[in-house]
């Protein structure tokens, strides 16, 4: 029987990032993967969208380029087959670069499913069905997620999709209807109606976007409706028809009156699933609560010598979320003192155009959490470089502290937002206060200069507005 210091299962990047991490301390390392190495974000996810984000970007850029000055004869077409393969190939370039690293740092791959065993064993099936058992002094468990599916909304994987299938179509939908406007949601109902699929976005909360500042949400909201997407909020899917050659979306209003919508596809964007069955938890005795495995502060689970990381634990479920986690968890394994995670100070970003990046309060939460408060806005209207750029649309929103000047929060919306948002982070891990985010030359002209002008607009010292 193969034994080692450490076997993680799964190889997303909280997988594949604990196993680097722990082979750079000086441990044996395994590593079972099912699937594709680099899961769901670098096959399925992050990657790949963004890839398709960028070919859209490409595209309106093309359409709007007489904005800049550009002539272009004829008019420029959205090949959704070419975007969807260079879509794929970055994704299978990234999955190649995980293998490499994997190999560079000397850690074992084992391909097949793998489950507990109650003698915290680890027991792996690979694709002959032939099983084999695994023994490590610490197993850590980083087996994401899925696409969350509704009772009333199953997923057919042709007329009703979930995000998988949206990043491989056959063809360009010429409508579609996306339930859920999170980040996923968010993003694909932005590519389909960039490229020109007829988009309705339906989210069942007041704003889309929900989880950000209510004027963050508020202005995406705007923006997608300048674009030409029918956003509905407070409304849900109550019913859907898939009988015919168009899809049947049965959408309810907040005032209980009820439209049907015609698509082509309806991409359900309900969030995700933890994937917690299968993989002999109840077998190992390990415990979970409100659907997450339960952990402490750096990962242990209820079973000795069993860890769990990522989107199978509680906290945020991003791909950066899980790394650290992974990171921390190994750490503490090695004999390290490391910090525990501060789940306040996790960046949330979605790229859509325009881009939301946040991390922190939102403006709301902190008036609920008794703060008296300093809010400063630096609309990009009023940015060179936006002007220049042609993309004023957003603003930076900060949230101090009136008291201490702490950073209680921070969130943007507009081009390239998810680039800034680090500045932000750092300064709330450093304990940075208004007056010293004022006082740090920012480069001119830059759009990271509306960090600096919002806080400046939060104590009245604002110059451009």
């Amino acid at each position: 029987m193969e034994k080692y210091d450490i076997l993680v299962i799964g190889s997303g990047p909280g997988g594949y990032v604990t196993a680097i991490r722990a082979s750079q301390l000086g441990l044996n390392v395994a590593i079972v993967e099912k699937a594709e190495l680099g899961g769901v974000c670098l096959n399925w996810g992050c990657i790949p969208t963004k890839s398709l984000l960028k070919s859209a970007q490409v595209f309106d850029y093309l359409n709007h380029a007489a904005d800049y000055g550009v002539t272009i004869e004829g008019t420029a077409k959205a090949d959704f087959s070419a975007m969807v393969k260079r879509s794929r190939g970055v994704a299978d370039g990234m999955s190649k670069g995980v293998q490499f690293l994997l190999k560079k740092n000397k850690i074992t791959v084992i391909q097949g499913t793998a489950k507990l065993t109650k003698d915290r064993k680890v027991e792996v099936t690979n694709n002959e069905d032939k099983k084999e058992t695994y023994e490590a002094k610490h197993i850590i468990l980083a087996t994401g997620a899925r696409s969350r599916q509704l009772p009333n909304l199953p997923q057919d994987g042709k007329k009703v999709i979930g995000y998988r299938q949206a990043l491989v179509l056959d063809k360009q939908p010429k409508s579609m209807v996306v339930v859920g406007s999170g980040a996923i949601g968010s993003e694909f109902a932005y590519f389909y109606n960039t490229i020109g699929t007829k988009v309705t976005l339906v989210e069942f909360l007041d704003n889309v976007v929900p989880v950000e500042d209510e004027e963050v949400s508020k202005q995406l909201a705007r923006s997608f409706k300048k674009d030409g997407i029918d956003v509905r909020t407070s409304s849900e899917v109550t019913a859907v028809d898939t009988s015919g050659k168009l899809v049947k979306v049965t959408i309810k209003n907040k005032k209980g009156k009820e439209e049907v919508v015609e698509a082509d596809i309806v991409l359900s964007a309900v969030g995700i699933a933890p994937n917690i069955e299968g993989i002999g938890l109840e077998e190992a005795g390990v415990k979970i609560e409100n659907g997450r495995v339960k952990v402490n502060e750096f990962y242990q689970t209820s079973v000795e010598g069993v860890y769990a990381i990522g989107d199978i634990v509680p906290g945020q479920a991003l791909a950066h979320v899980a790394s650290a986690e992974g990171i921390l968890c190994v750490e503490k394994i090695a004999g390290h003192h490391p910090e525990p995670l501060n789940y306040n100070n996790i960046p949330g970003c979605t790229y859509t155009g325009p881009e939301i990046a946040s991390v922190g309060m939102t403006e709301k939460a902190a008036k609920e959490a008794g703060y008296e408060l300093k809010v400063g806005k630096f609309p990009f209207s009023a940015s060179g470089k936006a002007s220049a750029a042609g993309h004023k649309d957003g603003f930076v929103k900060l949230i101090f502290d009136a008291k201490y000047g702490e950073l209680l929060g921070a969130h943007m919306i507009g081009a390239n937002v998810t680039e800034m948002i680090a500045e932000l982070v750092t300064a709330r891990k450093l304990e940075t206060t208004g007056h010293e985010l004022i006082k740090a030359v920012h480069p001119h002209p830059t759009m990271s200069e509306a960090v600096m002008e919002a806080a400046a607009a939060a104590y009245g010292e604002v110059i451009h507005i």
